[in-house]
């Protein structure tokens, strides 16, 4: 089983929720805030990209079965993207 892209949208959405929580908007001073389009961008490509893994995960777990790497990954991107997904619509400019 190769599971490079998993860790891989794993480490980096783990990278983009880091740089998004010490960048973003809320509680930071001025001069280290995002601006707001780079946040959007910045939340969408961490959505596509941890669902993407998830998805290859969850068809791992379809065809292998249960496995402690496997369950891992799946519930870590799962995670990831929820909070990405949360994270762009709370952002959007109502």
């Amino acid at each position: 089983m190769k599971v490079r892209y998993p860790w891989l949208a794993l480490g980096l959405g783990l990278i983009l929720a880091l740089l998004s929580l010490f960048f973003g908007n809320a509680g930071t001073s001025e001069a280290r805030k995002l601006p707001l389009l780079t946040l959007l961008l910045m939340s969408e490509f961490g959505f596509l990209l941890t669902a993407v893994a998830a998805g290859i995960c969850a068809r791992d777990l379809w065809k292998q079965g249960l496995g402690a790497q496997v369950v891992l990954l799946f519930a870590g991107n799962t995670a990831l993207a929820a909070n990405f997904a949360w994270m762009g619509l709370a952002l959007w400019p109502h």
